[in-house]
């Protein structure tokens, strides 16, 4: 499973494990910035995986040039450049690894498209060879940030790009980018 952060784990994690399905994370998020941010997610996520007994392995590669080479001129589509950049390593390496299936925490997020994600992970799915395991975690939006604060896990306000920390603060962005969206 593709995990973005720690709070964000926990409903899919709950929700695969009472389906019986044996689950690992893999932390890749080259889009979370600043440095700062990056490293409090990982710790987050650490505490996590130790509260939880859950094994992930995290790609500690701080990628913020990578993502930005991708995403610089591409700012309207930049959510489908950042989930082509994640999920296709994590489809990838379930592959390497001989891996079931996959899926990603980004489905429990209401903030993110899950029409694209998907159209993306399906498409990835076949390219790889392993099946894309989806799930609607929205539903447990609620129950995630409850556990969460119960925990005492860092929760970030916003995806971790450096365009949703500035629709945080601007708003007369943030309303051109709904408009645009429609």
């Amino acid at each position: 499973m593709h995990v973005c952060c720690g709070p964000c784990t926990l409903y899919p994690l709950g929700v695969l494990r009472e389906e019986g399905i044996d689950v690992s994370g893999y932390f890749y998020n080259p889009n979370i910035h600043p440095y700062r941010e990056f490293k409090r997610r990982i710790g987050s996520l650490v505490t996590l995986a130790e509260e939880k007994k859950f094994a992930v392995e995290i790609d500690r590669n701080y990628g913020l040039t990578q993502y930005l080479r991708k995403v610089v001129h591409n700012e309207e589509k930049r959510c489908s450049v950042c989930y082509d950049m994640r999920l296709t390593q994590v489809a990838k390496k379930a592959a390497e690894q001989e891996m079931d299936g996959f899926t990603t925490t980004l489905l429990y997020s209401k903030y993110q498209n899950h029409s694209l994600l998907k159209e993306k992970c399906s498409h990835l799915a076949d390219r790889y060879g392993v099946e894309f395991l989806y799930r609607d975690f929205r539903k447990g939006w609620q129950q995630g940030i409850d556990e969460s604060i119960a925990m005492k896990l860092y929760r970030q306000p916003y995806c971790g790009c450096i365009y949703s920390e500035q629709e945080r603060y601007d708003k007369k962005l943030r309303k051109k980018m709904r408009q645009n969206r429609k």
